[in-house]
């Protein structure tokens, strides 16, 4: 199972995002938050409130969390695209 092991807010809605496999990088949320759970998170000061819950997943205060796989495996592709799973 991946497991985050920090996170930290950043301006513009950013999170730099390190695994517990050495895995890193900064995810951008900017453009992604909508919706009933994570439109709230637009708040900076509860955007800022993130943190890692004790199954390592991404997590706030109102609920919404993030799926570390999905964030390792943008991670993976981004610093090795040739190795990137193709969709479609």
């Amino acid at each position: 199972m991946l497991r985050v092991q920090r996170v930290q807010p950043e301006m513009g809605y950013k999170l730099l995002i390190e695994f517990e496999d050495g895995v890193s990088g900064t995810l951008d949320l900017s453009k992604e938050l909508y919706g009933p759970v994570f439109e709230p998170l637009r708040d900076p000061l509860l955007f800022a409130q993130v943190s890692i819950d004790e199954y390592g997943v991404i997590c706030w205060p109102n609920g919404a969390d993030l799926a570390p796989e999905v964030i390792h495996e943008e991670f993976l592709a981004a610093t090795f695209p040739e190795t990137s799973r193709r969709l479609g």
